[in-house]
């Protein structure tokens, strides 16, 4: 946990999914210059061998498991020659970073990027709403009591967190009051669930059958109004090493906004030490 221009955030968590060795970027490399027999690495050479007679597959694998390339250091660090490590990749997951994140990831061209939909998995928080409306105390009160529980904002702090929560409140409550109940239910709870919408006063009853109830098909497209850059999202990227080199250097920089600089050091903390020696300096 962080506490940053006043406000308590917490940091991502990511995991290493993937990775597809650099044994390729240097076969790469050295095929650009016709000159396999001068690696270190003995896959090289022997996958090199067994092409120009006859393919096995065991060598790619070796390939795959090289941990080091005096070729590829050179190439990175005294000719910045960076075109071969576009054939290392490396997926990630990360989990609980923001929406306000995701907005400058998406500022990466060259990336494979899967992002927890809002259009699919905001039913609970529409859900409590719903339920919201047939409580016997405040609507408002009602909501806040099931929102708090879903650990959905990157900020930790309650009182800002409230502040979150009623926040929504208002925004659907002002659709609800624009479109009135009946047309409001209609775009929020799927026709199988509307049952549930009878147990008047237990709203608690009422969101738990919703959540186990068959929800409405791409419930978020009618409410995301409501999403803010503080909500928490999980995706999987994939970087080639290339646009991983420049996302480290663009984003572990004391000029990156700072959610960003936190995800790009867990980031870091997870690539393994043979691709970091190609891509970043070590202090």
């Amino acid at each position: 946990m962080e506490t940053v221009y006043g406000i308590k955030y917490t940091k991502p968590k990511v995991y290493l999914l993937q990775d597809t060795g650099i044994g390729v970027s240097e076969f790469a490399a050295r095929t650009c210059y016709d000159s396999f027999d001068y690696s270190e690495n003995q896959a090289v050479k022997n996958l090199n061998h067994c092409i120009e007679n006859d393919f096995v597959e065991d060598e790619t694998n070796a390939l795959n498991d090289i941990e080091d390339s005096e070729l590829l250091k050179d190439l990175a660090w005294t000719y910045f020659h960076h075109s071969i490590l576009e054939h290392a990749n490396l997926s990630f997951l990360i989990k609980g970073t923001s929406r306000g994140v995701l907005q400058e990831h998406a500022r990466h061209r060259i990336q494979a990027i899967s992002v927890r939909s809002t259009r699919y998995t905001m039913s609970g928080i529409i859900n409590a709403f719903v339920a919201s409306k047939f409580a016997n105390i405040k609507g408002i009160v009602a909501f806040y009591e099931i929102v708090k529980t879903f650990d959905m904002f990157v900020t930790t702090d309650e009182v800002y967190n409230r502040l979150e929560i009623n926040g929504i409140y208002d925004k659907l409550a002002y659709q609800f009051d624009t479109l009135g109940g009946d047309e409001f239910f209609k775009i929020a709870v799927a026709k199988s669930s509307m049952c549930f919408l009878n147990y008047e006063d237990d709203y608690l009853l009422i969101f738990n059958n919703l959540q186990s109830g068959k929800k409405k098909r791409n419930v978020g497209d009618a409410f995301k109004h409501i999403v803010t850059d503080n909500w928490k999202v999980d995706m999987v990227v994939t970087f080639n090493l290339r646009s991983l080199k420049n996302y480290f250097d663009l984003r572990d920089s004391g000029a990156a906004y700072f959610q960003i600089r936190w995800l790009a050091q867990e980031m870091k903390e997870v690539v393994p030490s043979k691709y970091l020696d190609l891509i970043t300096k070590r202090k």
